[in-house]
């Protein structure tokens, strides 16, 4: 089998150079078509709930929604784990569902077990489905600065211009939004007067129901025209609400006003957020889709925000403190620089080892063509390119020339014998062999070891593709990686290879390379020495041995490679019945002497408490601080762990 595909390439290759050119082509596209972050996506298939219950605290909570909630959705296919947490006027409910199971399907079943028991509720609560993402979805940071608007305004400007404009881009779930006041109109009954006017509360809630609607009243025929006839009756400032009359027991009509103060006021709120220990500020969080390009979010974010600044009321800057793209780029750069690096070196070793540039640079044309045959199965599978699946390819490169660099060795060495028993042919008048036949032959004698040795270092890593759960999300990108990369290796050393030899290799005399000659002068006696003293050699072999057993348990260990980011995340934690008022005001004391004891620190963001929609429920005590740090030329400290110990 091998020898027909090694003869097929040889006497086909025009074939065989266009379909390397379309490997290059459709492995360029999935090259820049591959979704990059700095993480494989190790969460389970995930529901979430969220449940709003304004002013019930974790008792109610527990016992009206949560256990309610929990008992219907036992019992749903595929589930493997059900947890839930209650605080104050929130639920949070998430299910897990096995490898595989879809998620829109599971997003179905939860849908409609909810459903079934939201009438049994209380009445006054609010929320759902969580956005379709994963713990890792939170992509982009920004707060909404402007002197000229109050924190109200800035909140309205978030939550009515940027958040709809943003939910628009490809591949972003929802947007949050944290900090400032929701602005909303309040009516407060006076006891003393509405018993006095014998008014009772279920009388003011009618009357504000009756009175803030529009509706369509049909359309009436003038002349040769229709006019449609509109009633407008919804409440649009505080004069509206006041102006609102009401039939009391006694049949008076009375002014909403004469009993009840009107003001305008803002949601309950459960956390805030500030800026530098001077005042609060408005923020917005993206949060990804879950399986979405980050790269492609954060850039689609970035645009948006862009076409979205011209509309904006004057004055008004959006400040980015996170930026997911940054760590994206880092962990992407990195491997990339270290694949390119071995590349390099590869390149620069089969130049020394071999001693023939034409040689080297056919052995070499094996790297660009793995690892674009590697981004094309990557493709096709789903994968993300990202520390793991890259570094993955990293480790591969130096086991992806090992079966080119025979083959190109011995068509060269073939090449050289055949031109002295060529010359001697002719004088005897016999016919020369082909050129092609030559290389055809050189190439099928190593056919099999080549191709058995690369099928053991492949069976060697197809253990890791049972690794199940977290394990197996971790550690199978990167050994399907490996496969791919190895497996396009030998296909291509067998076709590609070959045929490039035929171009680029000329005949002629075989000499041993300078640096092979001198590595082999030193080697012989050494070796020499080694079979003369074998029990020496054991021994010594014995003590490494042992001396790594004993040195291994210091070897510092870790279950994820620690990411650099650049800036710096800081947790407070106050007591626990701390209120709104009083974290803010201690998180703006910390934020203070952080700025003036750390000079490092550029721009410093922190939220406390819970976000708007729920994902992160945290508690009035909880805060979380980022620190974005100066460029690493402006700092006093000479590393980042010495920043971090100022801040202890």
């Amino acid at each position: 089998m091998l020898s027909h595909l090694i003869q097929f390439s040889l006497s086909q290759r025009l074939l065989i150079s266009l379909l390397s050119l379309l490997l290059i082509g459709f492995g360029s596209r999935a090259m820049l078509n591959l979704p990059i972050d700095a993480f494989p996506d190790i969460s389970p298939t995930q529901v979430k709930l969220i449940i709003k219950s304004p002013g019930m605290t974790p008792e109610e909570v527990e016992s009206l929604i949560t256990q309610p909630i929990e008992v219907e959705l036992l019992g749903i296919p595929d589930q493997t784990v059900l947890r839930s947490i209650s605080k104050y006027a929130l639920s949070a409910i998430t299910l897990d569902f096995a490898e595989g199971t879809d998620i829109y399907w599971a997003r179905q079943q939860v849908t409609e077990r909810l459903n079934n028991i939201w009438s049994d509720l209380p009445g006054n609560i609010s929320g759902g489905l969580a956005p379709m993402s994963t713990p890792l979805s939170d992509m982009f940071m920004f707060t909404v600065d402007n002197d000229n608007l109050s924190l109200q305004q800035r909140r309205y400007l978030l939550d009515w211009t940027i958040r709809p404009a943003l939910r628009t881009v490809p591949g972003v779930a929802d947007v949050n939004a944290l900090g400032g006041f929701v602005k909303t109109y309040e009516v407060a009954p006076r006891r003393a007067a509405m018993a006095q006017m014998q008014v009772t509360n279920a009388d003011i809630v009618a009357a504000l129901r009756a009175n803030n609607r529009n509706d369509g009243a049909g359309r009436l025929d003038q002349g040769e025209e229709a006019i449609l006839v509109r009633v407008a009756g919804a409440l649009t400032s505080l004069d509206d609400l006041a102006a609102i009359r009401l039939d009391n027991a006694l049949g008076q009509s009375i002014p909403l006003s004469q009993i009840a103060d009107i003001s305008l006021g803002s949601l309950e709120r459960y956390g805030s957020v500030t800026a530098n220990g001077e005042e609060e500020v408005v923020q917005g969080l993206v949060i990804g889709l879950s399986g979405a390009n980050a790269r492609n979010v954060v850039a689609g974010v970035q645009d948006k925000l862009a076409e979205l600044q011209a509309s904006l009321p004057e004055g008004t800057a959006i400040n980015v403190f996170y930026d997911r793209s940054v760590l994206i780029e880092r962990a992407v750069g990195t491997v990339s620089l270290a694949l390119l690096e071995a590349v390099v070196l590869v390149v620069i070793l089969l130049v020394l080892f071999l001693g023939n540039w034409r040689a080297a640079v056919t052995v070499s044309m094996i790297l660009p063509l793995s690892a674009l045959f590697t981004f094309f199965m990557m493709d096709r599978m789903g994968m993300s390119a990202n520390l793991m699946s890259l570094g993955g390819l990293v480790i591969a490169i130096g086991m992806l020339v090992d079966s080119a660099i025979v083959i190109v060795e011995n068509i060269v060495s073939a090449l050289s014998r055949q031109e002295g028993q060529q010359q001697a042919r002719q004088k005897n008048g016999g016919t020369p062999l082909p050129r092609l036949h030559i290389i055809f032959r050189a190439v099928k004698d190593v056919a099999v070891p080549v191709t058995s040795g690369v099928a053991i270092i492949v069976i060697v890593f197809l253990p890791l593709l049972t690794l199940q759960g977290l394990e197996g999300k971790l550690f199978g990108p990167v050994t399907l990686t490996i496969v791919f990369a190895l497996v396009g290796s030998l296909a291509l050393s067998l076709t590609a290879i070959p045929v490039l030899a035929s171009f680029m290799i000329n005949k002629g005399g075989e000499r041993e390379p300078w640096l092979s000659r001198q590595l082999l002068r030193a080697y012989e006696p050494l070796l020499d020495k080694s079979l003369a003293k074998p029990r020496w050699l054991v021994g010594g072999s014995a003590a490494l041995l042992v001396i790594s057993v004993l040195v291994f348990p210091l070897v510092g260990k870790t279950f994820m490679p620690t990411m650099d980011e650049g800036d710096i995340i800081v947790q407070l934690e106050s007591i626990p019945s701390i209120n709104l008022e009083n974290s803010t005001r201690i998180v703006k004391q910390v934020e203070k002497e952080l700025l003036s004891n750390v000079p490092e620190i550029q721009r410093i963001v922190s939220r406390s408490g819970s976000d708007e929609i729920g994902m992160d429920p945290m508690g009035l005590n909880e805060t979380d601080v980022f620190l974005q740090l100066k460029p690493v030329a402006e700092w006093q400290a000479d590393s980042k762990a010495e920043i971090e110990q100022k801040l202890r």
